[in-house]
């Protein structure tokens, strides 16, 4: 069941509006003692907050599962044709421009420090929610989203680690490269022995952490080092083995405990909103998310699309683009993560860009899921007059006069 999207992205979205509700109740006070409860080795530096551990250690499964299907899909997928890949690529560099330019062009002469907030696409929140959605929608979008949000958020951690990051170890960075090469050396050699395995990837996942470099980046690198195809004869590589394993933790415990933990932003009721509503910061946060994500990646699709021979997957219309391109605008984890980095954790700026995040992502998401699931029903109706077609082909003349 856990390996379901649809059974995925409703445990996520049930974690989320738990923590919201509980984080604006009476009792909010125990919603935030949980989550900054530390726990972990204090010898290791590795005693953090609960909301942190789901933020940069339970999100590093994701990341791991959401980098070997990636892997997958550019080795022997759709995208292994590098003028298909180059779209989705493209598409992901305008999302990440456009919502800057436009928080910049809001904030100018003011709080310019966190242009980059709107800049992220949530990637779980994303495809829980085109799970939910779509069901009937062509796997190449899917695939379209999960390379965008992928290739924003590895842009979004590089932004993090050249704008935002005041102490940047070097030693811990390098160092870290030592158990991803030994990793990498056990799984070229297809060895799946999870106690040889699971302590070099801890190692390197700790190491990144410690260097001040958004540890989720650990994940991805893990998952790029694992082979997708069989050394010999045919059948699944070790990258859908792990993908096949990890996915039920990643979809049952991992994304609904990081939504529980990370979504419980205190809203202030209706004097909290009008505030945000006036303050320049969250209205170019918003303005970023709703407008910005959409314009930039559609322009830059259709920039790449129409100038280089780089082509839209053929069984996409520019409506299913559009209507992406809009669930694009749905920024949580990293968004949250760079406005405390931007603003500082606490402070009266942290919280309307909570608020903003919160409101943009839920906007984008809402007129997503109307833009999609008009194309869900098209899509279905097509599936069904393509299966009567089938059926009526199978039954013999003789029968059908």
């Amino acid at each position: 069941m856990l390996r379901k999207e649809t059974i995925g992205g409703a445990l996520l979205l049930i974690g989320a509006v738990v923590a919201l509700i509980w984080a604006n109740s009476p009792w909010a006070d125990r919603y935030h003692a949980m989550t900054a409860f530390t726990v972990g080795p204090h010898a290791l530096h590795l005693d953090l907050p609960l909301a942190m551990w789901a933020a940069d250690g339970l999100l590093a499964i994701f990341f791991f599962v959401a980098g070997l299907e990636l892997k997958r899909e550019f080795v022997a997928g759709d995208l292994r044709d590098p003028r298909r890949a180059a779209v989705p690529v493209a598409a992901a560099v305008g999302g990440v421009l456009v919502p800057a330019l436009l928080y910049f062009v809001v904030n100018r002469g003011g709080a310019v420090q966190g242009w980059a907030v709107p800049t992220a696409t949530d990637i779980a929140f994303a495809l829980a929610v085109l799970a939910v959605i779509g069901r009937h929608l062509p796997s190449a979008l899917r695939t379209f989203l999960l390379t965008l949000a992928v290739v924003d958020d590895l842009l979004a951690i590089v932004i993090i680690a050249i704008f935002y990051t005041a102490h940047l170890s070097l030693l811990p960075l390098l160092a870290a490269a030592v158990p991803l090469g030994l990793f990498a050396l056990l799984v070229q050699r297809r060895v799946r022995s999870w106690w040889l395995l699971l302590p070099l990837a801890f190692a390197t996942w700790a190491l990144v952490h410690a260097s001040g470099v958004h540890a989720t980046v650990a994940g991805v690198l893990l998952a790029f080092a694992v082979p997708v195809l069989r050394s010999t004869g045919p059948g699944p590589g070790l990258a859908e083995h792990f993908e096949h394993r990890f996915r039920p933790i990643s979809a049952g415990v991992a994304v609904p405990v990081f939504a529980l933990m990370s979504a419980g932003v205190a809203v202030g009721g209706l004097d909290g909103l009008a505030q945000a509503a006036r303050d320049p910061i969250a209205v170019g946060i918003t303005l970023g998310l709703v407008a910005g994500k959409p314009i930039g990646i559609l322009l830059a699709t259709w920039l790449v699309a129409r100038f280089t021979r780089a082509r839209l997957d053929a069984g996409l219309a520019w409506i299913d683009v559009v209507g992406l391109a809009v669930l694009a605008g749905i920024g949580f984890t990293v968004s949250l993560l760079i406005g405390e980095l931007a603003f500082g954790v606490g402070s009266d700026a942290d919280g309307r860009v909570k608020i903003a995040v919160l409101a943009g992502s839920l906007i984008a998401a809402a007129l997503a899921t109307i833009i999609l699931r008009t194309r869900n029903r098209a899509y279905r109706q097509l599936y069904e007059a393509e299966q009567v077609d089938r059926d009526r082909d199978d039954v013999p003349d003789v029968y059908q006069r």
